[in-house]
């Protein structure tokens, strides 16, 4: 396979779509509202506390060793935005299983990962300031790299390669940010 196997025309990753007004500025401001209210904690990786906070709805991925579990129910006021999102992804509402918010106070980021095997589709919302999503992925002796600059109020889709071939990272934020991360199922989990 060549280089560009993994890439779409524009130089992003394949599978990669983005959308920089998803959301217009008072869908935005509603949504903020409304998260900012919930009970975050910090994110809990192998014993460790992260910079990051979050709260899951539908499903939880509990990185203790326990893997999935059932969480508490998506909140009705975030179901027409899942739809949204889904309809966005080409898929069913229904298909996106699992919500995840995550506030990202100033310094925190999101190191390279690739999401878990048990979850598809990864269709994340930006809220509040901008960050850079970054990929890569390892090209013989070197990296091959892309940035996507997420502006408030935009939406991302990772499917096929820029899901499973490449690795993505969030820059530590200058001022406080949110995010909207809803995930399908995979089917043959």
């Amino acid at each position: 396979m060549t280089q560009l196997s993994f890439l779409d025309v524009d130089g992003r990753p394949e599978g990669l779509r983005y959308e920089p007004a998803f959301l217009s500025v008072e869908e935005a401001q509603d949504l903020i509202a409304r998260i900012a209210a919930l009970p975050f904690r910090p994110f809990e990786y192998q014993g460790f506390l992260g910079k990051r906070e979050t709260v899951s709805f539908g499903w939880s991925y509990r990185f203790d060793g326990t893997g999935l579990a059932g969480a508490a129910p998506i909140p009705a006021w975030l179901l027409p935005v899942r739809a949204r999102a889904a309809a966005f992804a080409e898929l069913e509402a229904d298909a996106l299983v699992q919500a995840l918010m995550i506030r990202y106070g100033e310094g925190a980021g999101l190191g390279w990962h690739r999401d878990r095997p048990v979850f598809d589709d990864v269709v994340g919302i930006s809220l509040l300031s901008p960050a850079p999503l970054r990929f890569r992925r390892k090209q013989g002796e070197k990296w091959q790299r892309f940035t996507l600059q997420a502006e408030p109020g935009s939406i991302y889709l990772l499917r096929g390669p820029s899901r499973t071939e490449w690795q993505h990272s969030l820059a530590p934020v200058t001022s406080l940010r949110y995010a909207i991360t809803f995930r399908s199922m995979r089917t043959n989990a």
